[in-house]
């Protein structure tokens, strides 16, 4: 039975040496006459056998570093270090191959903690999305408007003296409700726009603060709710102010928008317009917080005390809040 014996390539330029010449440190197994000078290499690679070794050996490890730097994944030395530390920490412990490349790990008390970068990571959610699978992270953004809306405007207090009626007085030192604030807006009723001139917005201490505290309880109840639109006050030294009002001469009174149905910050335009659940509450709100006399329109069909709600033509779309003067 013939065997067949695996042949041996031969590339151009290499010189293959008689099989009759032994190699160093080999013998032929019988009793040698003469033994045969060693082999001296010189400073060029010895053609042949040796070199077709080396260069196998040399594509080897060329193929073995390839397959490493595609494991690697691309990662940076902070986080194989962090991987190792991992590691070597118990068998219990590992991190997932999938974790995305946008992950960094700090290191601090022997564990690696994940930090998110969304900046870096949205190409990743990006590709994700467009192959149909969800996001890996979902990080909460801050809506520009809620920050804007949450915070705190600085409010310069004033211990004020209202003087005479309201549709004939004025107003000492008055304390100025901001044009904006965490749970209002101001509307002018001249210009129909937001916000309201400042001038048009002073009032008695007692006024301001109840419309503070009011607007906070009503956003607290109702988050679905947008802020209340106040409109006209007083003017800076009280006094008629006689484009739009005949009271709101000494900062005892204040007009407040309906909430509107589809909570856009702006007065409502027409009855079908106004949420009157929401408008009933804010009423009722305003009347446990002291108010003296509220004005209501007709056809708006909110209630209260008979004193103290009054039905009153002109006030479709806003209610008019007046306080007692304080200490009265």
């Amino acid at each position: 039975m013939n065997e067949r014996v695996p042949t041996m390539g031969w590339r151009r330029g290499e010189l293959w040496l008689d099989t009759d010449i032994l190699w160093l440190g080999e013998g032929s197994g019988a009793p040698a006459v003469a033994v045969a000078p060693p082999l001296v290499l010189g400073p060029e690679p010895p053609p042949g056998l040796a070199a077709s070794r080396r260069r196998r050996d040399a594509w080897r490890r060329r193929r073995i570093a390839r397959r490493a730097r595609a494991r690697a994944l691309a990662l940076s030395p902070a986080v194989m270090l962090a991987l190792a530390g991992v590691r070597s920490s118990g068998p219990e412990t590992s991190i997932a191959v999938e974790d995305p490349p946008t992950l960094t790990f700090r290191l601090g008390t022997g564990t690696a903690e994940a930090t998110y970068d969304p900046r870096a990571n949205a190409d990743h959610d990006r590709v994700a999305v467009a192959r149909g699978s969800p996001p890996t992270f979902k990080p909460k953004r801050l809506d520009r408007s809620v920050a804007r809306a949450e915070a705190v405007p600085k409010i310069d207090w004033h211990h004020a003296i209202s003087v005479g009626l309201p549709n004939s007085g004025s107003l000492i030192d008055g304390t100025q409700l901001p044009v904006e604030g965490p749970n209002w807006v101001t509307w002018n009723p001249v210009t129909d726009s937001t916000p309201n001139a400042p001038n048009r917005l002073y009032g008695n201490e007692h006024t301001i603060r109840t419309i503070v505290k009011v607007t906070e309880a009503y956003r607290a109840a109702h988050p679905e709710a947008a802020r209340v639109v106040i409109g006209d006050i007083s003017r800076e030294g009280g006094g008629a102010m006689r484009d739009e009002h005949v009271s709101h001469q000494n900062g005892l009174d204040v007009d407040v928008y309906f909430p509107r149905l589809d909570r856009t910050l702006r007065a409502p335009l027409a009855s079908g317009e106004i949420d009157r659940r929401l408008a009933q509450d804010l009423l009722d709100r305003f009347i446990a917080a002291g108010a003296q006399m509220v004005f209501v329109g007709y056809s708006t069909g909110l209630h209260g005390p008979t004193a103290v709600v009054i039905p009153y033509p002109g006030h479709e779309y806003h209610m008019h809040v007046r306080f007692p003067r304080p200490g009265a």
